[in-house]
């Protein structure tokens, strides 16, 4: 195979990033002495349409067999590359990617001639393994154009609702007996006082009218199985199981509002929770002369160390419509900082320090003492405690993961963050996707949010999913593990046990119990072909050899 090898170098300046901290051309020239290279050349830009068809030239040029950049992360371009080798004729799998700049010309700017040889040491690394490359051919599977949101909240019919307007067949699981989740219980909604009930009841009366959507009240998972595109999952509703085939999973089960036992003399009379407070405002049903929010009650402590976000534009929102239905009656507004976000949210600050509510702000090691009928506080800016007389107290709470949040978790095999919320893919590049592929997520099961953002975030998972079901195929990638020898498989079923993605099954076969890799699923991570002690398992991509080849290139063998 090697006889047929030839290899392209392409070294890049990445304008002043990687240029301006080692010296490119003599790279170049030493990559030029490296087995197998027939070419290698200097480009100010790889990525660019200049370097794109730079490279496309030169393999049809020199007819080149395999393809090598030096340039900057394989996260970023990759692909890219990938397919201008593929447009070029060459297997896109015969490329390998280098890293110099956030491995070399950035971690040592203070030393270009030690730069220069690590450069010239980590080219040399990647030409030992592109010249055992294999052929690869990517992995195409149908999908099953269904999708399964679970929560019917503000989110879920959100996304729910979106689906179906895109033709999509939607299943909607709720475990409540009533569709709408958080938003039931609230009065109004921040910035523009739009009820809450008028809100979500569009939402579930469209969501409930949609030949497209299939609703399951007082249901919960039960199994999920499957991969992107293939999911096979059992819900009990009603005391009956269901049996869902779908493509995709949206998770949008919202959170809890935490109940502040024990904390500031919480009693659920006169003195309550935000939430209390909105069902009152529903009702109309409230009076009194002087009011007391306390703000950051359970929250922003050792024990929940984050900030719920959305507790200062509600006492916000609710002292303003206080206010208005009593203006004679007192509010004051005991804080450590107000977040409010955006324009908007300050304006409504604004209005309501103009409509007479009193903001006092309190140090978090001397909080508030709500007593029988007065509180007191600090008052850091006058330097003297203060006694507020109160008819009603309001204590802001944050939100909390659901109690079903880590049992849900378990059944999908997604992580959750150090609070107990689910955890993202990547906080920028996939900020609603899990790692596994093929599920996603919205509104305050990730992180606290409010309506908007829920709303802003089940369409967002809606437009990731749609790409799925809407292709009606994915192709993945090939750099998976593979059962490489059936006859050294024992069966242990030790891989299947620690891959964190599911891709592993444990299958009976005319040889016994043998490992069954399903590729869509697989992530290349490699803990099985590392855990596997029999060497049963390859990793396309990163065989023994081709990583035994780059160790020699490491030690000079």
């Amino acid at each position: 195979m090697l006889e047929d090898v030839r290899i392209g170098v392409f070294v890049c300046d990445c304008g002043s990033n990687i240029a301006g901290f080692l010296d490119v051309p003599k790279v170049v020239e030493y990559a030029k002495t490296l087995p197998h290279v027939v070419f290698a050349k200097e480009n100010l830009y790889s990525c660019s349409e200049t370097g794109i068809t730079e490279i496309k030239y030169s393999i049809k040029e020199h007819a080149l067999t395999r393809v090598v950049v030096a340039s900057c992360t394989p996260r970023t371009h990759e692909p890219t590359f990938r397919l201008a080798c593929e447009e070029a004729g060459v297997n896109p799998f015969y490329f390998e990617m280098v890293n110099i700049r956030e491995q070399c010309s950035w971690v040592h700017m203070q030393n270009r001639e030690e730069a220069t040889n690590k450069a010239k040491d980590l080219v040399r690394i990647g030409v030992a393994k592109a010249s055992l490359l294999d052929a690869q051919e990517f992995i195409v599977v149908d999908v099953n154009r269904k999708a399964l949101v679970i929560g019917g909240g503000i989110a879920g019919l959100t996304a729910a609702i979106a689906l179906s307007r895109r033709g999509f067949e939607v299943v909607l699981v709720e475990k409540e007996k009533e569709l709408g989740g958080r938003l039931n219980d609230l009065n109004r909604l921040y910035p523009y006082g739009v009820k809450a009930s008028e809100l979500i009841g569009g939402k579930i009366k469209e969501a409930t009218s949609s030949p497209l959507i299939e609703i399951h009240t007082s249901s919960v998972i039960k199994s999920v199985l499957g991969y992107v595109g293939n999911y096979e999952v059992d819900i009990e509703t009603g005391g009956q199981d269901v049996h869902v085939s779908c493509g995709i999973i949206i998770v949008a089960t919202g959170a809890s509002v935490l109940e502040p036992k024990g904390l500031y003399n919480y009693n659920g009379r006169n003195i309550i929770t935000q939430v209390e407070l909105e069902r009152r405002l529903q009702k109309g049903k409230i009076k009194a002369d002087s009011i007391v929010v306390v703000q950051c009650v359970g929250a922003r402590t050792e024990e929940r160390n984050y900030c719920s976000r959305t507790c200062c534009m509600t006492a916000i929102k609710n002292a303003s419509l206080l206010k208005e239905k009593m203006p004679d009656t007192k509010v004051f507004v005991l804080y450590q900082d107000m977040q409010c976000y955006g324009v908007e949210g300050e304006a409504l600050f604004r209005k309501a320090k103009e409509m007479g509510v009193i903001f006092i702000n309190y140090d978090s090691g001397n909080p508030p003492v709500v007593g029988e009928k007065s509180v007191k506080v600090y008052h850091r800016l006058m330097g003297r405690e203060m006694e507020i007389g109160y008819d009603l107290v309001v204590l802001s709470t944050p939100m909390i993961p659901r109690e079903d949040t880590d049992a849900l978790s378990r059944l999908l095999r997604v992580p959750r963050d150090e609070n107990g919320f689910f955890l993202e893919a990547h906080v920028k590049l996939r900020p609603l996707d899990f790692a596994t592929d093929g599920i996603y997520m919205c509104g305050s099961a990730h992180w606290p949010a409010d309506t908007r953002e829920s709303i802003s975030q089940a369409l967002g998972a809606v437009s990731r999913a749609s790409i799925h079901l809407a292709r009606g195929s994915i192709k993945v990638d090939p750099i998976v593990s593979t059962l490489a020898d059936e006859d050294l498989c024992k069966g242990c079923g030790l891989c299947a046990a620690l891959c964190p993605y599911g891709a592993i099954e444990i299958i009976d076969t005319p040889k016994g119990k043998k490992a069954s890799m399903i590729s869509v699923a697989c992530k290349g991570c490699g803990v099985c072909g590392a855990t596997c002690y029999h060497r049963a398992i390859k990793m396309n991509h990163f065989t023994n050899e081709q990583v035994g080849s780059q160790i020699a290139a490491v030690v000079g063998k």
